[in-house]
């Protein structure tokens, strides 16, 4: 199986690593990470950079794409991607995102009619695409599946090894990562975290965005 993770300039580190992680535990997984050109490409927080070992030219017909999302994802170094993404999803098993990555999946005209999750705070642009934003963690319509926010992509990917090779294998998977989460506090959605905080949150993503990120 051959799993392709396009990146680009403004990724979300984790968007990428962690479904990556659980993804490449798959027997005989082939996973490859995409760039429109090959090389490093640097992450969002600017302090850290993934490595595309392969161009979209390289890889025409993955059996998975896992798009990942980050500030990038919403300017041109993620759109260079969208002809790829067009191009290979006809053929794909799964076509896949985690967190804003499903806009880059919204713009290539993969998520018309469908309903799409992405981090809470971008979800509304995804009716711009035609898509019906889910405040669900994980989405499944028909072969396009879409995470939520950063850390859902574990889950994603975990629940794509389950359709794929059955419980068993993600289950082995899940305990050999130690994927068993306790944070310290229960603020992970807005849902859940004071007013205060979301807002504060908000703000902050929102200036950035305002600031070309």
């Amino acid at each position: 199986m051959q799993i392709a993770i396009p990146i680009y300039d403004g990724v979300t580190a984790l968007d990428a690593i962690g479904p990556y992680e659980p993804l490449s535990r798959i027997p005989g997984a082939d996973v490859r990470f995409v760039g429109a050109e090959p090389g490093p490409k640097e992450c969002d927080t600017r302090a850290l950079s993934l490595v595309a070992g392969y161009s979209v030219e390289e890889v025409l017909s993955p059996d998975v794409i896992v798009v990942p999302g980050g500030e990038g994802s919403r300017r041109e170094s993620g759109d260079a991607l969208l002809p790829w993404i067009r191009s290979v999803h006809p053929t794909t098993r799964w076509t896949t995102s985690v967190c804003t990555g499903s806009l880059l999946l919204g713009k290539a005209g993969v998520l018309d009619g469908l309903e799409a999750t992405s981090h809470w705070i971008y979800l509304d642009m995804l009716r711009d695409y035609g898509a019906k934003p889910s405040h669900d963690r994980v989405v499944e319509q028909g072969k396009v599946v879409t995470a939520a926010g950063v850390s859902s992509g574990i889950d994603m990917a975990l629940r794509l090894i389950q359709l794929e090779a059955g419980d068993e294998l993600a289950k082995a998977i899940q305990l050999s990562i130690e994927y068993d989460p306790q944070p310290p506090f229960d603020a992970g959605s807005p849902d859940k975290a004071p007013d205060q905080l979301v807002e504060l949150v908000r703000a902050v993503e929102r200036g950035q965005a305002d600031d070309g990120g």
